[in-house]
């Protein structure tokens, strides 16, 4: 196969990689499986650029190394393509890449590559904004924005960040009242915070799903409201005991179409991990088998 890899040397661990020498091992894993390779290193505003680039280009896939956002941009523009995407998990939690069962160790994910297999999963969409793991408003979305605030230069530090943001924000969540229409159903709800997933999460690990084509979105409306509610909730959403809380709601639909009825603007919505602007009402409906995306072989047969 041709790549055409796109390293983002803003994002995530790549930050602090020798990308020299790891351009030389992906280049020489890649040629010994008898692929080729050309390698951009750039910085992440460049990243738009360098895709639609590849995207002209006679390649087959296009690897991009960087974080979430890096991930979900790339994700935007491929979908609809013939071109596979393959994810270097350079970010701090890399979930969609877990999804796909893609190693953590980005040496390990390289050798997978070379021998990968090339599949079809889903996305989702918020008012037509592509998205690959998770829309949220409320809590979550406030945990970001007060993590934002801190300076962290590493995974570990924005883990720590994210900690202690999380951490502020129990003690004032947010009160949300909010109308959903699951497939055409409408419910009213109080929370504290909403969650709308590409597929639905699995069971015993961290927040993602385990059948990225699995054509469904997932919805988790939070509950909890006390600090000490809010603490035990998050511990359970961490190790994935999703049968065992009993403070969110756990729903699934084909398309959701979320109204806020009470005022919004100050956090905003999270994509991806990024903070966004939020609309009164946005729809969000799952895409099934919108992107091609290589994975190791070992995850196809699993799947």
């Amino acid at each position: 196969m041709r790549f055409q890899v796109i390293l983002n040397r803003d994002g995530g661990a790549l930050r602090t990689l020798d990308l020299v020498r790891f351009e030389d091992e992906l280049r020489e894993a890649f040629q010994s499986a008898g692929h080729q390779a050309d390698v951009s290193i750039i910085e992440g505003k460049d990243l738009e650029e360098h895709l639609d680039q590849a995207l002209a280009s006679n390649c087959d896939v296009i690897m991009v190394g960087g974080g979430d956002g890096s991930v979900s941009t790339a994700a935007g523009k491929l979908m609809g393509s013939d071109k596979a995407l393959a994810i270097l998990p350079a970010g701090t939690m890399n979930l969609f890449a877990r999804s796909l069962g893609i190693p953590q160790n980005l040496d390990l994910a390289v050798a997978a590559f070379a021998t990968g297999v090339i599949r079809k999963v889903d996305l989702a969409t918020a008012n037509d904004r592509i998205f690959v793991h998770q829309f949220s408003i409320g809590l979550h979305a406030k945990v970001i924005r007060i993590r934002e605030q801190h300076v962290f230069n590493s995974r570990i530090g924005k883990i720590w960040a994210s900690v202690r943001a999380g951490l502020k924000a129990m003690f004032r969540p947010p009160r949300l009242r909010v109308e959903l229409e699951l497939d055409g159903v409408g419910i009213g709800r109080k929370t504290a915070g909403i969650g709308i997933s590409n597929n639905v999460f699995g069971e015993g690990h961290l927040p993602y799903a385990d059948d990225p084509a699995g054509g469904v979105l997932g919805v988790y409306v939070t509950r909890a409201r006390r600090p000490g509610d809010i603490f035990r909730m998050a511990i359970q959403v961490a190790l994935g005991r999703w049968k065992a809380i009993d403070t969110i709601e756990v729903m699934q639909a084909h398309e959701v179409v979320l109204r806020l009825l009470s005022p919004h603007k100050r956090y905003g919505c999270a994509i991806d991990g990024e903070i966004c602007p939020i609309d009164t009402v946005t729809r969000l409906k799952i895409l099934p088998g919108a992107l091609y995306v290589l994975v190791p072989s070992e995850a196809l047969s699993a799947s």
